[in-house]
């Protein structure tokens, strides 16, 4: 069979990131949100600025209720740029677009949530969003307090026509080390200023810049940890083997985003979306879907729908796997997904065998995994079901697939 891989030694998981896992973190003040990464739909990638309106946002509501997708937890029905008019008013307020929203945001709001749904926007902390509609800078306080009265439960704020020294700004400033963090703090200190009316989602959209992930966890509950995903394989390879490099710093409180999924778009083949969810579910990124409900393949639908996956990501222990290297394999490359991950559960641990670099035969022994003990363990696999027990786990992966086992003491 080809690329054959049998583990005699395994590096651990450095014990930092075990560490950070092992106590239950409730940060920015004890907040009670985000204390599992968030679930839910987004309108960007489905049709742009076309897909930020009532309609959207409400036939998006029934089918995560119709598929079966809110009862596994996904519950956020967020409206990404190009929701408002291109002006604020006369007293700096955004300004829903009356052709997209004709009875407003809070009637929107309150339907969602009667249905047992919650409700997300799209802003951006420069004076333009990327789109070109009014940005939050300057208007931090005002914005967060209009987002508390229409019990907006999200707030993605993006890094588009910020401080640059070009002037004007332009759309992004990618060629010059700007500091992003106070944009960011400006916004979560305007976000906690209400919280005592609501509790808002704060999701930190920029691009991975100043090392956000060291700092992030101070302001938001999540971090997107990259350059946004294209919905092409490269930039699957691209952040997931980022994710693999920063795991520790995910945890409850506060998660690195690899960004919203694409699975049932048409861009990525079957098993490209396997390794996609897979590797997002287990790097406890957010799972924030981008595809049109309405369509979607049944295929897609099932990836999504996972629900061992689904369960590895909302496991209350809040631990991102990350890879590990067996004695005889190269070390990781910048870059690529690497074969073999693991990481704690609060039941166990995930052990995952990705086909990114090639298809193959894959082979570990249970002693050999971090944070687990030698001798018998339980395993089942994600995506096909199958389920065995012994002191060693082997399975065949196809090329650009992933193979996603929980393992767990037998009973």
């Amino acid at each position: 069979m080809p690329n054959m891989h049998r583990i005699s030694l395994l590096a651990l998981v450095p014990s930092a990131t075990l560490a950070h896992a092992a106590v239950l973190r409730n940060r920015l003040d004890d907040t009670n949100v985000g204390l599992t990464p968030s679930m839910g739909w987004s309108s960007w990638n489905v049709a742009q600025c076309d897909a930020a309106s009532e309609e959207y946002a409400m036939t998006t509501a029934n089918k995560l209720s119709e598929l079966g997708l809110k009862d596994l937890g996904y519950e956020y029905v967020n409206i990404d740029d190009c929701w408002t008019t291109k002006q604020r008013d006369g007293n700096g307020n955004l300004v829903p677009d009356p052709n997209k929203w004709p009875r407003g945001i809070r009637p929107v709001v309150d339907d969602i949530h009667a249905m047992g749904l919650k409700f997300g926007l799209y802003g951006c902390a420069g004076t333009l969003t990327c789109a070109s509609y009014p940005g939050s800078e300057d208007h931090e306080y005002q914005d967060a307090q209009l987002l508390a009265d229409w019990d907006v439960d999200f707030w993605k704020h993006d890094n588009c026509f910020t401080e640059c020294p070009v002037t004007p700004p332009p759309q992004t400033c990618w060629g010059y080390p700007v500091n992003t963090e106070p944009w960011y703090a400006k916004m979560a200190d305007a976000i906690q200023s209400v919280k005592a009316q609501k509790e808002i989602l704060f999701n930190l959209c920029q691009w991975g810049r100043n090392e956000v992930w060291t700092w992030g966890d101070k302001y938001g509950h999540s971090w997107r940890i990259e350059n946004d995903n294209w919905g092409d394989w490269a930039s699957v390879v691209r952040i997931g083997s980022k994710a693999g490099e920063i795991a520790q710093y995910s945890g409850p409180g506060g998660f690195n985003d690899l960004d919203m999924l694409f699975i049932g778009n048409n861009k990525l083949t079957h098993n490209q979306e396997r390794l996609h969810f897979g590797l997002w579910a287990i790097a406890k990124s957010p799972l924030i879907i981008g595809a049109d409900l309405t369509t979607i393949p049944t295929s897609s639908l099932d990836i999504l729908r996972n629900k061992d996956l689904v369960a590895i990501n909302q496991d209350p222990l809040g631990a991102a796997a990350t890879p590990f290297r067996p004695s005889n394999s190269p070390e990781p490359a910048s870059g690529e997904i690497y074969p073999y991950w693991a990481g704690p559960l609060s039941n166990g641990a995930v052990v995952a065998f990705s086909g990114a670099n090639g298809a193959g035969d894959f082979s570990v022994n249970f002693s050999e995994v971090p944070g687990l003990e030698g001798g018998e363990h339980c395993w089942k696999e994600a995506y096909s079901g199958q389920e065995g027990r012994g002191d060693s786990l082997s399975f065949s992966v196809e090329q650009d697939d992933i193979a996603v086992f929980t393992v767990t003491d037998c009973a």
